[in-house]
């Protein structure tokens, strides 16, 4: 597997991480099958696994990815000494849905929680700010982070759904080595808002979130001629070819594409080995503009 720098900390990734999203919701699958996922990807040989708070069915299974992914880890039999957990705190789950809440109070408690979640024993490798809440300062918001920083709670500190404004706010804060936007061919806010030129200039890695646009694109990827007929003639499937464009936009950006079977992320790390000419991405742009 290809690896990556996180940020400018001299800690490796894998060229592709695992999101974990997908084993916690209302539409889970069965622990087992979820902890062999995980697994898989670790022998796949990747050391990038995503999570948050929030990945859970509604307020009261909160936390639920980050204690199955602690619990895959310790289950595993091979060595996961290398493995980087990035979780997200900042979003609240009431009755199902997603609402924001940088309440630097709530941030505190949650990142005491997702510590505890890990095994309480080591830092959160990286901890990223959700979404920034209009109700609270960025500054006010990641105090919480700072603190926990100086406390050795965490380790790292992220961002997510933040402008380049609000990455340098938060830069004033705490030390940011990560950004996680949304980005994939139908959603290329990162191309036009300056976030992903501003995170390849100052070594700031680039997770996108929705990597292969959700639901109802996956549906449709196979009938995109373009990326149909890339997959054909690369011999591999039509969701590697979106992770290898993504890959191909800029050194920075790390897929984290969620799954939850283990022939989904034995699926998204061939794309690692994908490489596209820029005709080829340009041929995708085309198709999906």
């Amino acid at each position: 597997m290809e690896t990556k720098q996180l940020g400018n900390t001299g800690v490796t990734i894998s060229a592709i991480g695992l999101g974990g999203m997908p084993m916690s919701l209302s539409s889970r699958p069965p622990e087992a099958q979820a902890i062999e996922t995980i697994h898989r990807a670790l022998d796949l040989g990747v050391t990038l696994i995503d999570t948050a708070d929030s990945y859970c069915k509604d307020e009261s299974d909160k936390h639920h990815n980050e204690r199955l992914i602690h619990q895959a880890l310790q289950q595993y039999q091979g060595d996961a000494s290398n493995v980087v957990v990035a979780t997200k705190g900042g979003l609240m789950r009431p009755g199902g849905s997603w609402t924001r809440n940088g309440n630097p109070d709530h941030l505190r408690e949650t990142i005491r929680i997702s510590f505890e979640a890990f095994g309480g024993e080591k830092p959160i490798e990286l901890w990223q700010y959700h979404a920034p809440d209009p109700n609270y300062t960025i500054e006010e918001s990641l105090t919480p982070a700072k603190e926990a920083v100086a406390a050795g709670t965490i380790r790292y500190v992220g961002v997510s759904n933040f402008s380049v404004e609000q990455i340098k706010r938060a830069r004033d804060v705490v030390d940011i080595v990560s950004v996680q936007n949304q980005y994939n061919p139908w959603q290329r806010q990162p191309e036009t808002d300056g976030v992903l030129e501003y995170c390849e200039r100052e070594g700031l890695t680039f997770l996108p979130w929705s990597p292969l646009g959700g639901s109802r694109r996956v549906a449709s990827l196979p009938d995109i001629p373009a990326i149909a007929q890339l997959a054909k003639t690369k011999g591999v499937s039509v969701y590697a070819i979106v992770l290898a464009w993504l890959r191909a936009k800029s050194p920075c950006v790390v897929p984290i594409p969620g799954a939850s079977k283990a022939s989904s992320i034995e699926d998204s790390v061939k794309s690692a080995q994908i490489q596209l000419s820029s005709d080829e991405v340009e041929q995708i742009d085309r198709a999906t503009s």
